[in-house]
């Protein structure tokens, strides 16, 4: 059994790898917003306990606001991770190689990773066009058809769009990165 003081730490990236550039800097940035969603959604969630199991006054708009507010906190996580290179990887060849050939893997990848977001873009462009235009052209959000009905279905699809083409830029400052040797 090796001993712990042997074991070399891990070191942790505080932030946007430095390939990911302006862009990645940007994305971990903005991601403290989403995860101040998650603890809005929390005292959401904590509210509509108090009010439902306490003074017996439940609210309509706390579940959907908590689906909403974690749904794109999930979504942008995708990109977060893109730009911090914490996305998942399969270590078990890629560690074994040397630099130079992890490079061109790396390079690879980004170009495989660009194509995917901007293929899967695509598709959620096509969502986005039932979601948030009728027949006739004009702008209208889809809603929940809930009691509340709020627009929060076309909302995470327009934002999803939105995640996926900044996504598959992401990957191509990245491809471009890795490929002229950045460190």
């Amino acid at each position: 059994m090796p001993d712990l003081k042997e074991t070399a730490p891990v070191e942790e990236t505080p932030g946007a790898i430095p390939q990911a550039g302006l862009l990645g800097r940007w994305i971990d940035r903005t991601g403290l917003v989403f995860a101040a969603g998650i603890v809005v959604s929390m005292l959401v969630l904590l509210n509509e306990v108090l009010l439902r199991y306490i003074f017996n006054a439940p609210t309509i708009w706390a579940h959907e606001t908590t689906i909403f507010l974690c749904g794109i906190a999930f979504i942008y996580g995708g990109l977060y991770c893109a730009a911090r290179d914490r996305h998942i990887r399969v270590v078990l060849i890629y560690d074994a190689l040397p630099r130079s050939v992890r490079r061109a893997f790396d390079i690879v990848i980004s170009i495989i990773c660009a194509l995917s977001s901007a293929i899967f873009a695509w598709a959620a462009w096509l969502m986005v066009e039932r979601a948030a235009f009728r027949p006739d052209g004009s702008f209208r959000l889809e809603r929940s058809g809930s009691a509340w009905d709020p627009v929060f279905p076309g909302l995470v699809k327009v934002f999803l769009l939105c995640v996926l083409a900044v996504m598959a830029v992401q990957f191509l400052i990245l491809a471009y990165n890795y490929a002229r040797g950045r460190k």
